[in-house]
């Protein structure tokens, strides 16, 4: 079943992690807690496509673990905490697949980071909601001082 669009879909970069991505990425996020054993990460280096097949994942959920593309498991569903255990498993740090979700080199990640982050210029709804959010805030304000006064 496809997901139903949301009005935070539209933040650039960010899949929020809501009720509905969640039951969407339940095997996606139960295989990655499967690492937290070690019995299961010996199985999933011996012969991961097999090792897959123990969870209800889509097509699609496969390929994006297989294919270590964090971003793209985030979006069908996966939690950052627990993908991050996926990362663990291959030697990876937090850091080194944030650099990886952000297409930067874990240097330059770690100057952002230790620089404040991203700025929210340019990182905000892409359809600009907040704005008039905001600009209806400032109207409503004015309005109720200038009534007082």
């Amino acid at each position: 079943m496809a997901r139903r669009p949301q009005d935070y879909d539209d933040i650039p970069g960010t899949f929020v992690f809501d009720a509905e991505r969640s039951r969407q990425g339940y095997g996606i996020n139960m295989f990655c807690m499967s690492l937290m054993k070690d019995e299961n990460r010996k199985a999933v280096k011996a012969n991961e496509a097999e090792d897959l097949k123990k969870f209800k994942l889509t097509p699609a959920q496969t390929e994006a673990i297989l294919k270590r593309d964090y971003n793209r498991m985030l979006e069908l569903g996966g939690n950052i905490y627990f993908t991050a255990k996926l990362g663990a498993t291959d030697g990876r740090s937090f850091q080194q697949l944030a650099a990886v979700m952000t297409g930067s080199t874990q240097e330059d990640y770690a100057k952002m980071m230790l620089g404040g982050g991203r700025s929210v210029e340019g990182n905000r709804s892409k359809s600009g909601r907040e704005k008039s959010a905001a600009k209806s805030k400032a109207k409503t304000h004015r309005k109720s001082r200038s009534k007082r006064g």
